[in-house]
């Protein structure tokens, strides 16, 4: 006998929809279908997420403003480069840049092994990435691997002192 395919759950809300979970491994539709139970069903959620736009966008306003203060902060005292790129790519790319250099830091010197000299030639390879969108493509990196993300850079996101390239 085989673990069944469709399974009926009456969700927080007080729906019930049957779930589809031939997707998920037999062992774990039980324990799936027990944890749809705890939520509001799909249209419920979505109507929930839409109600109130208003507030989330000023809270998600108000947070990049203080990620992007704090970027801005950090790359003046640590003395990091503008970023270029197009207008619309500069703050998100001062944000990733920040983000992934303090994970840097605290995954190699502060949690690992590394010594302020090590630091200091990391930071100098970060130095030379000025472009926007690549800080912006490594957002989603882990910290320790900010070592070999800058070995890979080419010599195009390093920019360049021609002003007509």
């Amino acid at each position: 006998m085989t673990v069944r395919l469709q399974w009926p759950v009456e969700h927080a809300c007080g729906h019930e929809t049957v779930h589809d979970l031939s997707d998920r491994p037999a062992d774990r539709r039980a324990g799936f279908a027990r944890w749809l139970s705890g939520r509001d069903c799909a249209d419920c959620w979505k109507a929930a997420r839409d109600a109130d736009t208003e507030s989330k966008e000023q809270w998600l306003a108000a947070k990049r403003a203080e990620e992007q203060q704090a970027a801005a902060e950090w790359a003046a005292q640590f003395d990091m480069p503008p970023l270029e790129g197009p207008e619309r790519a500069l703050d998100w790319g001062e944000r990733s840049r920040h983000q992934l250099v303090t994970a840097a830091h605290t995954a190699l010197v502060v949690e690992g092994t590394w010594d302020e000299a090590d630091w200091a030639e990391l930071e100098e390879k970060a130095r030379a990435i000025i472009q926007a969108g690549w800080w912006i493509d490594q957002r989603d990196a882990d910290g320790a691997d900010l070592v070999e993300l800058l070995d890979a850079a080419t010599e195009s996101d390093k920019g360049t002192e021609n002003p007509f390239r």
